[in-house]
């Protein structure tokens, strides 16, 4: 059985940083993608950044470009989200999540097979 767990969530001002953790049990990961997404209260799930299996390549979502970090440790199955200069609208539930096999889009939740239950993370201004 797999398991997807967040960690690192919390309460931060403005302008600070938060590392979000997600450990992977139950699968290994370095065969996958791995994508971090967040839903924000009264608003859909959007993809906030994404890695390739290998790191290769990344995504990230024009709202957190240049203040958020996606890495990965795959001998660990960890995937991590450094999250830096964060802002109120950063608000959210943050969600991990393991790709599936190709994944021609990031952004597809379908094309994701695992998810976490979430970690929330707060800016308050």
């Amino acid at each position: 059985q797999v398991h997807v767990v967040e960690s690192g969530g919390g309460l931060v001002q403005a302008g600070g940083s938060l590392r979000l953790s997600c450990a992977v049990s139950g699968r290994t990961i370095s065969r996958y993608a791995m994508g971090w997404f967040r839903q924000a209260p009264g608003k859909e799930r959007e993809l906030v950044a994404a890695i390739s299996w290998n790191s290769g390549s990344t995504t990230y979502s024009d709202s957190v470009k240049g203040r958020f970090t996606i890495s990965r440790d795959n001998a660990n199955d960890t995937v991590y989200l450094r999250m830096s200069s964060l802002k109120p609208q950063d608000t959210a539930v943050y969600y991990c999540a393991v790709g599936g096999g190709l994944m021609s889009d990031y952004g597809e939740e379908l094309l994701y097979d695992y998810w976490g239950q979430g970690t929330q993370v707060t800016v308050s201004s």
